[in-house]
């Protein structure tokens, strides 16, 4: 047992060195100069709407409020009832000098009903530069700025942007799932770039139509899950770069019931395991405080490990609020204030949701029953795609609501 524990304390080393090493990259990232476009090409934002939720007009309000000269706001739902459409219209009298467009189209393409939404808003888009962004995304006024000055750099085919979680009320779901975001998504990423990957993020996603064009448009990505992660390889298939704009974003993290986190955070899970399988198992070493737990479990209680973590918590927690502190002045707003009493729970939920994704296809999207069929698709070239297919299974009716991330 005393072997097993130290062995867990090691574990405990790697996940603190990585959670240092993500905080120096966030510092890193926020300190970078903001760029300016060298031209100011208009561009179409792409809005896929789906059911109320809480903050989503001050989401899409904040879509209006960009600086940019000339860009137009395409709102899609797929269904006359959905409550979200009223959120739109009530957009256009609240700014009439935007230029916002609202599509109702039911017109199915498979079972993506995201991609779905797209492929009907396409055709109402007027400018080449397209940006595809979630509904529940907070942007900045200089949004479309930083992606465009990105998109300029040669050799870029797609921008995306990273974000931080923002808790739509208090409680235990909304926190626990901010905090995740914020303090492990977001360095995790970054890290990843460190060291060579090029991922998109589905909650921003900035090309041109050309080259939407050469990669085969939208329909291809209807049966996928990771739509964005799949949308990224394909344009790196063209020898292009998927690039980082120089800007944080926030996502409304909504859910009022552990439930409704544990139903979103698995198909999070799911997806990602369907995608890098490995590499997802490996990523329980970013949870220090989950592996601390266990050395305490396995060592009887000695007093070394109540140090350990003690000291791991004090670190995640400091690292947490450093990462709060350096987003401020790139968010524009206050960043999500982190509940550090509950960082054992979160990862110790995060290890479980890991462990639980190994289990089971189904995923609950959108009130829609799926299932994730783990597969590998193939490039133009014949070259290896991995993805996971979707196939829809039984229809759930709405309760509440539930987020695309």
């Amino acid at each position: 047992m005393t072997g097993l524990a130290f062995g867990l304390a090691m574990v405990t080393g790697l996940g603190l060195a990585q959670c240092l090493a993500g905080w120096i990259l966030v510092t890193r990232f926020a300190a970078q100069a903001r760029t300016h476009p060298a031209g100011l090409r208009p561009v179409t934002i792409l809005k896929p709407l789906c059911g109320d939720e809480p903050l989503l007009e001050e989401a899409l309000a904040s879509c209006c409020c960009q600086t940019y000269p000339a860009f137009q706001i395409v709102f899609g739902v797929q269904d006359r009832a959905d409550p979200a459409l009223a959120v739109a219209q009530r957009l256009q009298d609240r700014f009439p000098r935007c230029d916002i467009t609202i599509v109702v189209d039911d017109t199915p393409h498979g079972p993506n009903r995201k991609i779905a939404n797209l492929i009907n808003m396409l055709p109402s888009a007027r400018h080449d530069v397209l940006v595809i962004c979630d509904s529940d995304l907070h942007v900045t006024p200089d949004y479309l700025e930083q992606l465009v000055a990105a998109l300029e750099v040669p050799g870029t085919g797609l921008v995306t942007a990273v974000f931080i979680g923002l808790a739509a009320r208090r409680g235990w779901p909304a926190w626990l799932g901010a905090t995740h975001i914020s303090h492990v998504f977001l360095p995790g990423v970054l890290l990843a770039r460190a060291m060579g990957r090029q991922d998109c993020l589905g909650s921003t996603v900035m090309l041109q139509r050309q080259v939407l064009e050469e990669i085969g448009g939208l329909q291809p990505l209807v049966t996928q899950l990771a739509e964005d992660n799949v949308l990224g390889q394909r344009v790196r298939g063209l020898g292009l770069a998927v690039r980082l704009g120089g800007i944080v974003t926030a996502v409304t993290v909504p859910e009022a019931s552990f439930g409704a986190l544990w139903q979103h955070e698995i198909r999070w899970a799911r997806t990602i395991r369907g995608l890098v399988p490995l590499a997802h198992a490996v990523s329980t070493f970013q949870h220090p405080l989950f592996w601390a737990m266990m050395a305490f479990v396995f060592s009887g209680g000695a007093r070394w490990s109540v140090a350990l973590f003690a000291f791991a918590w004090v670190v995640r927690a400091t690292s947490a609020h450093g990462i709060d502190r350096t987003l401020v002045p790139r968010l524009g707003r206050q960043a999500f204030a982190a509940p550090y009493w509950l960082l054992p729970l979160r990862d110790a939920l995060s290890v479980v949701e890991t462990i639980a994704s190994y289990w089971g296809n189904e995923v609950v999207w959108r009130g829609h029953k799926l299932t994730a069929a783990v597969g590998a698709a193939k490039l133009e070239g014949g070259a290896p795609l991995a993805g996971t297919a979707l196939s829809p299974t039984t229809h759930t009716p709405r309760r509440g609501f539930t987020r695309d991330g």
